[in-house]
């Protein structure tokens, strides 16, 4: 996960309210909602993109030459450099280079992301897709109305993710299909986990950069963050759901 700066150790406690009156109280909820609305409105559009590049570029034949050449190699590598390069570069860069970086990034995760159209069906594409907007909703809504402190399983969460990469670069040389589900039931789960917490660390951090100039940066990132959550449980969603041609 991108995350890039977790504030939620020193944020207020989940759920307390600032201490205002009605009317600056009401502003800041207004704001928060217009902070969360702006993360997820860059999240889904971004998805949005990675799929309509995904589907093109595997119904094209200069798409389906790439994926078959060394090229494909550099695609599949190319957006984790740039989750890299936001995360740590976020102080340094501009808000319109994040941007620019945001949308290059969910371009070449269609690129990357498009093979899917060549070993599963369409039909159960889209099923695993809303299946996976669905459970999204759910677990974000979870995140942010929730009054339990969830930061605490943010550190044990990451380590999973640590643990799933270490695991899927084992079973490149095992091939053990018991192993691949066991990374696919378990990356669900912690994908899962790590959308209700990505949620709340989120809100929190409106805390602290109400009224900054990092505020549209952090939208950018925190777009990331959830994009990331969304796409990674997918995947290992479509692993159970996905039928093959």
């Amino acid at each position: 996960m991108a995350d890039w700066k977790d504030t939620s150790r020193n944020a207020q406690r989940f759920g307390s309210v600032p201490r205002a009156g009605g009317e600056v109280a009401g502003r800041y909820d207004e704001g928060l909602r217009k902070y969360m609305l702006s993360i997820y409105n860059y999240m889904a559009s971004g998805v949005m993109l990675t799929g309509i590049i995904a589907l093109l570029m595997a119904n094209s034949a200069i798409g389906q030459q790439i994926m078959a050449s060394p090229l494909m190699w550099l695609i599949v590598l190319s957006p984790l450099a740039i989750v890299f390069a936001m995360s740590f570069g976020a102080n340094r860069f501009s808000q319109g280079t994040l941007q620019i970086l945001f949308w290059a990034f969910a371009a070449l995760m269609g690129m990357s992301m498009s093979t899917i159209f060549l070993v599963y069906t369409g039909g159960s594409i889209a099923a695993t897709f809303f299946a996976t907007a669905g459970a999204f909703a759910g677990l974000s809504l979870f995140g942010y109305t929730t009054k339990k402190d969830l930061s605490g399983f943010g550190s044990f969460l990451i380590m999973g993710v640590i643990g799933l990469i270490i695991a899927s670069v084992i079973n490149i040389f095992l091939q053990s299909a018991a192993l691949m589900w066991a990374v696919s039931f378990l990356g669900v789960l912690i994908f899962a986990g790590l959308t209700a917490y990505d949620t709340q660390r989120l809100k929190m951090q409106y805390y602290h950069l109400a009224g900054t100039e990092f505020m549209g940066k952090a939208v950018i990132l925190g777009a990331l963050s959830l994009y990331l959550d969304f796409i990674n449980m997918f995947q290992f969603l479509l692993m159970f759901m996905g039928q093959r041609d």
